[in-house]
């Protein structure tokens, strides 16, 4: 090949090149979008829906799923663009805004709207009282996290100062907590599911109170994602936010054995029975969202529970880091 054919072929080449990385994921019709959720839970009942129902293959997606666990190690991957969507609580996207990003993080779709631990007992409780936990063995959450600052701010609400009134307990790890209160440790636990239905299963814990119920709606676990993404990838944006629509829809309507079907091939560890169970827990509490929206009063009550623990520098614009337009058409077009 001669040099003035190798240049023509090579001039070729980079055109090609060139319109695949235009394309970038957008390979015959159907867009890549890689989803970085923190961690694999029933909670999250919705998303998992929205895949196995294949309501984002409907819009033309194919999602690729992967648990990041930690909010700091999701955000993470979320700014150095090894994901394109995080699920993971609002509170992180603010803690990003406050550090300067010159790019935030933006939430465009609520997928649950309270906390999602309980307090559990070691013996079942009638007429629970919030002030017989004085005095008493406290095992919290980790301390700067979002169930523990939903915890102290159910606690403070309830007339109870979680440093002084309690001998309280936040060193031990998220994923020892339940083995912990089972070896012995604390009178009461603030946990999640489904270890609350599991150590009830087995009759060492009675779950006598819900965090989610006492500290309000707030944006809990939202699909967000960095600014600029949004900005060039508006289309994809709507699409993603129409498929849960349609999975929040349809686990509105659907049975909760219906719904554990749905999402049981996600936790295969886990007896049906237990998934049930916590499927209904959530659902009868009301903590999977029924539309992406995040309201104004939802986001101030999050940052009342961050100021609260402690945890919030200064209280961020609402305007700043939310964008309902995705979500608010989705509602509107999503039957």
């Amino acid at each position: 090949m001669n040099k003035r054919k190798w240049a023509a072929w090579l001039a070729i080449l980079l055109a090609v090149m060139a319109v695949l990385s235009a394309c970038g994921n957008n390979a015959g019709g159907v867009t890549k979008v890689r989803i970085g959720e923190v961690t694999r839970s029933i909670f999250y009942a919705p998303e998992y829906v929205a895949i196995s129902q294949g309501f984002f293959k409907e819009q033309g997606l194919d999602v690729e799923l992967s648990t990041i666990p930690g909010g700091d190690k999701t955000m993470t991957a979320l700014l150095t663009n090894n994901i394109d969507v995080a699920l993971v609580g609002s509170e992180t996207s603010i803690f990003v805004y406050q550090q300067g990003s010159d790019d935030p993080v933006i939430n465009f779709s609520q997928l649950t709207q309270t906390d999602g631990t309980f307090l559990v007992a070691r013996k079942q409780v009638a007429n629970f009282d919030w002030n017989s936990l004085k005095g008493s063995t406290f095992l919290g959450q980790r301390k700067g996290g979002m169930p523990q600052m939903a915890g102290e701010f159910t606690l403070k609400k309830k007339g109870i100062n979680p440093q002084k009134d309690l001998n309280l307990i936040q060193n031990v790890d998220f994923a020892n907590i339940p083995s912990a209160f089972l070896s012995g440790t604390g009178d009461y636990v603030q946990m999640f599911e489904p270890q609350a239905t599991v150590i009830e299963k087995q009759g060492k814990g009675f779950v006598i109170a819900s965090f989610g119920v006492e500290s309000g709606h707030l944006p809990y676990t939202v699909f967000m994602a960095k600014k600029s993404f949004i900005g060039k990838n508006p289309d994809t944006i709507q699409k993603f936010a129409n498929a849960i629509q349609k999975a929040q829809n349809w686990v509105q309507a659907k049975s909760v054995n219906e719904i554990s079907d749905a999402i049981a091939s996600y936790f295969q560890d886990t007896d049906k029975e237990i998934i049930q169970g916590v499927v209904k827990r959530y659902k009868d509490q009301g903590s999977f969202s029924t539309d992406g929206i995040i309201e104004e009063q939802e986001w101030n009550n999050l940052q009342d529970v961050m100021q609260t623990a402690g945890e919030l520098k200064e209280r961020t614009d609402y305007k700043a880091l939310v964008n309902n337009q995705f979500a608010e058409k989705a509602k509107q077009s999503i039957k």
